[in-house]
């Protein structure tokens, strides 16, 4: 579950970045290629199906659990581990959720960000 490299270098995980707000996307984005992987982002939850249907290369999901739309937070996390069991979840809110609701294998990371905390959660699931 990893992207090819044109260069024939070893292939980078991939992680799919949920976020609306372009700003923190762009800083979600940037985490995940810190810790290694390519980021493939997204801004709504739908279109997050949308790509973890047409994708067998996400490796991890980093997800705002704000996003708005017809599907979104625990309900689409659930979904995602009940659909797609192997990938592992990076979670990230305004608020805190009950942790207990929170699939096995994800890991809730508090706004504003703990640059290394994230990282690290990434860099540990994609390896």
């Amino acid at each position: 579950m990893t992207a090819r490299q044109p260069d024939g270098a070893n292939p980078k995980p991939v992680v799919l970045v949920l976020q609306d707000e372009p700003i923190l996307a762009g800083i979600m984005r940037d985490f995940a290629e810190e810790a290694g992987c390519e980021a493939v982002v997204v801004r709504t939850a739908e279109a997050a199906v949308r790509t973890l249907e047409g994708r067998t290369d996400i490796r991890v999901v980093f997800a705002d659990l704000d996003v708005r739309g017809s599907t979104t937070g625990l309900k689409l996390v659930a979904m995602i581990r009940d659909r797609w069991p192997p990938i592992e979840l990076v979670l990230t809110g305004a608020l805190a959720p009950d942790l207990d609701a929170i699939p096995a294998r994800g890991v809730f990371c508090d706004k504003p960000f703990r640059e290394n905390k994230v990282i690290s959660a990434i860099r540990g699931f994609a390896a």
